[in-house]
């Protein structure tokens, strides 16, 4: 009996184990790219209402057990623009510069307090959403110092050798974007940081499918959607042997 009992353990733990393994969420990239760009819009516009912005500016998701964020604005409430590439970005109110503000330039070279992270929507029972985040860069809380001239910006010429394009290394949407917003007149690099806005930036006008730098590790950001939480600390023109 132990042992017709131990089978039966044995048989029960393998079935189980199994079915874990079998409801483990995957991503199965669309065949059509335009399904893909249909999953990035719908999961932005969740993301929008998920999230809020602290005191600070940084993106935050809101709790479902704290009542403290009960009275925050969604990010969809926030005024919000969508730019031709499908880019939404949000200007935070209160936080812009207002002394000698700073146009920025196609080629600037720029000084950033970031949070940025890359994001993968599907489809999962007809629930569209992002499954998966990795972290791409966040100066915020690693190690609270500015990034200077981030290559997904613009990337210098030294760079695009054996036949490598910009777009290797630029995220359009973000340079998009960005530019819609002006830099600080370059700020003491220990400021306490008063984040300037939000930038969302779907696949297509990120990586889409395309060969990419790899900014994070060996992940793979094909089909990945952008979020780009910030201020421009400063900017200045690029010097000649810096293009």
């Amino acid at each position: 009996m132990k042992k017709i009992f131990l089978y039966i353990l044995a048989g029960s733990l393998c079935f189980s184990a199994c079915k874990k393994d079998d409801e483990v969420e995957t991503y199965k990239e669309p065949e059509d790219i335009a399904v893909q760009n249909s999953y990035d819009d719908q999961a932005i516009k969740k993301f929008m209402n998920d999230n809020y912005l602290d005191a600070q500016g940084n993106i935050k998701t809101f709790s479902t057990t704290d009542t403290s964020d009960d009275n925050e604005k969604k990010l969809s409430d926030l005024p919000y623009e969508t730019l031709p590439s499908g880019t939404i970005y949000i200007m935070r109110e209160g936080a812009q510069p207002t002394e000698n503000p700073q146009t920025i330039e196609t080629n600037d070279i720029l000084t950033l307090m970031v949070k940025a992270n890359a994001h993968l929507a599907t489809n999962t029972d007809g629930n569209v959403a992002f499954i998966s985040t990795l972290k791409m860069v966040n100066t915020i809380n690693d190690n609270a110092i500015p990034m200077i001239d981030p290559a997904f910006f613009y990337v210098k010429k030294a760079f695009l050798t054996n036949g490598l394009t910009r777009s290797y290394y630029e995220i359009e949407g973000f340079q998009e974007a960005i530019k819609k917003f002006k830099a600080f007149d370059n700020i003491p690099s220990g400021s306490p940081y008063n984040l300037q806005g939000v930038i969302l930036v779907p696949s297509r006008a990120a990586f889409a499918r395309d060969p990419h730098y790899p900014y994070i590790g060996n992940n793979s950001l094909r089909n990945y959607s952008f979020s780009f939480n910030f201020q421009v600390y400063g900017r200045k023109a690029r010097p000649t042997d810096q293009e």
